[in-house]
C-alpha cells in the first residue's frame, strides 16, 4: 500500500507532491520571486505563508488569484486552498 504522510520531510515517503503543492510569489520588474510554499495540511507552513502575503500587503502590494483563464479577483487573505497566489504592486506612474 501507499507510505502514510509524513509532512516535514521534504522530497521523501510521504512528502506531498508538487500539485499538492500552493505558492505565494511576487512578480515585479525582475520577474518572479517565489515568497511561501505550503500544503492546507501543514499549519508552520500556512503560518509563514500568511505572515509572508500580509508582509506584502503592508508595502503596499495586492494579492491575485487566478478564476480561470484570462480572469483573476483581488484577495484581502490569503486563500490556503489556491494553487498560486501572485503579489501585485500598484503600477506607478499614469
Amino acid at each position: 500500500g501507499a507510505a502514510p504522510r509524513r509532512p516535514g520531510w521534504p522530497g521523501g515517503p510521504g512528502a506531498p507532491t508538487i500539485a499538492d503543492m500552493s505558492r505565494l510569489i511576487r512578480m515585479d520588474n525582475t520577474g518572479h520571486t517565489t515568497l511561501a510554499e505550503w500544503t492546507a495540511d501543514d499549519p508552520v507552513a500556512v503560518e509563514a505563508a500568511i505572515a509572508a502575503f500580509r508582509a506584502e500587503l503592508d508595502r503596499g502590494a495586492f494579492g491575485m488569484v487566478s478564476t480561470g483563464e484570462g480572469h483573476a479577483e483581488q484577495v484581502k487573505e490569503l486563500p490556503i486552498g489556491a494553487g498560486l497566489v501572485i503579489m501585485r504592486r500598484p503600477i506607478a506612474g499614469g
